[in-house]
């Protein structure tokens, strides 16, 4: 029997920062999609691996999304799926499911595979899947491909490393190890490529050190050789597990270098840097003043017009928000359902010196009916923020858009004004999967 849900009644989808406890400033409750589709999901991240090919075993309802995701992408030829049956259950005969449905595709294929990324689903860890079965004998009927284990298990997201934690670990597990070299340098963790023009990678091509991205890898032998980096940097936390597990398995040792928006933090971590690979540092406060001047001319054109800022724009969202409104933006909005550790001094400072700035939840079932319409101009800052405030006046990119640093703040600074002075088409572009998988 259907039932009115009473929107009145139960979790609370906004509060102020003054009454937002951190690092999660909601309850988890009913949850609600809105329709945003800008962030990656696992097709998409398993793409970046060059020469391989992706496999998903589940029923067909679950695979409807991650097929649209691959057609998408214009990347049919390198996905394919096998249907799980209600049959495979009851009979008992997954574990042959899977070997002959890996086998009959890699037989049809057109070209062979340097990899295989075989995805398995909720299913196989219900029925308990004999799965290091399948895969000993998939890797001995065909010992050209390299095999890994990959995982399509929504319903455990929420216990363990999360799908997005558990598929950049996954992402760098198909090294063959090699002898390290300490002149080599990997930035792992971002589905976005770094900026080359970014502080990070200036710092450390200019001082004779190779970096090497995911992104930087045409070939299967370009991704294997990115094993004989020595130190693996990361500024996403999503790539904890991989650098703890690339750490323990090939030895290479890692450095957590979160960008941000605030001077000093991200000269400190500019000087951890430097200090790591005994380098000297650059002296930035040129930069500084650029971006000062920057936030100046921002000002004059955006003046006093509301700012809201959602999470999928950046990593470090409060740290963007202190620096705009310690600058005299009106930052109102910040959609978001928790924070980073990352961002904890940023939320304090933000709870004591703006109390009233509001925080919306994006995941919260009244987020269904909570749009922000004043009938003025609002800008936002990111796809679900321009979604919620009904606007046409957005920055639109994720994951920082590959910035990094003082350049960084300067471009994304540029974002900001270029968007609060030209319109875009908010329905058409928030629908578009995998913001810049078209550039792939």
């Amino acid at each position: 029997m259907l039932k009115k849900v009473d929107l009145t009644q139960g979790a609370i989808a906004q509060k102020a920062i003054k009454d937002a406890p951190f690092p999660a400033p909601f309850d988890p409750t009913l949850e609600y999609s809105a329709a945003v589709r800008g962030t990656w999901n696992i097709v998409n991240t398993g793409m970046l691996i060059p020469e391989a090919h992706e496999i998903f075993v589940c029923a067909q309802g679950c695979l409807r999304g991650v097929v649209l995701t691959a057609a998408e992408m214009g990347k049919m030829e390198r996905f394919s799926s096998i249907f799980v049956q209600e049959n495979n259950v009851l009979n008992g005969d997954m574990e042959s499911l899977i070997i002959d449905g890996v086998s009959d595709i890699l037989s049809k294929l057109k070209y062979t595979p340097r990899a295989v990324l075989l995805y398995t689903s909720c299913i196989h860890h219900f029925i308990a899947c004999d799965l290091n079965y399948v895969y000993k004998t998939l890797r001995e009927k065909f010992p050209h491909i390299d095999f890994i284990d990959c995982y399509m298990t929504p319903t455990m997201r929420k216990s363990g490393l999360n799908p997005e934690e558990l598929m950049c670990r996954q992402l760098y597990s198909l090294w063959h190890k090699k002898d390290l070299d300490p002149k080599r340098v990997n930035i792992i963790g971002n589905n976005l490529a770094t900026d080359k023009e970014s502080d990070l990678i200036k710092l450390l091509s200019t001082n004779d050190l190779k970096v090497t991205e995911i992104h930087d890898c045409h070939t299967y032998e370009d991704y294997q050789e990115m094993a004989k980096g020595a130190v693996n940097i990361f500024y996403n936390s999503v790539a904890w597990p991989a650098v703890k597990y690339l750490k323990e398995t090939y030895g290479q040792d890692y450095l957590y270098l979160p960008t941000s928006y605030n001077y000093d933090e991200m000269n400190a971590t500019l000087t951890k840097l430097a200090q790591y690979f005994d380098i000297t540092l650059p002296d930035y406060s040129h930069y500084q003043e650029l971006i000062e001047a920057k936030l100046m001319q921002a000002k004059e054109i955006i003046q006093d017009a509301p700012i809201a800022i959602d999470y999928t724009v950046s990593m470090r969202i409060l740290s963007l928000a202190r620096l705009l409104l310690d600058h005299g933006f009106n930052v109102c909005r910040i959609y978001a359902d928790g924070f980073e550790a990352v961002e904890k001094d940023d939320f304090y400072y933000l709870k004591e010196h703006y109390p009233q700035l509001q925080i919306f939840s994006v995941n919260n079932f009244k987020m269904r009916f909570n749009h922000y319409s004043t009938g003025t101009k609002v800008l936002a800052i990111g796809q679900k923020a321009a979604y919620f405030t009904d606007t046409p006046y957005f920055v639109n990119t994720i994951n920082n858009g590959g910035f990094y640093g003082f350049n960084g703040i300067l471009k994304m600074l540029d974002l900001i004004i270029e968007a609060f002075l030209k319109e875009k088409d908010t329905a058409k572009l928030v629908q578009k999967k995998a913001w810049g998988c078209e550039l792939i």
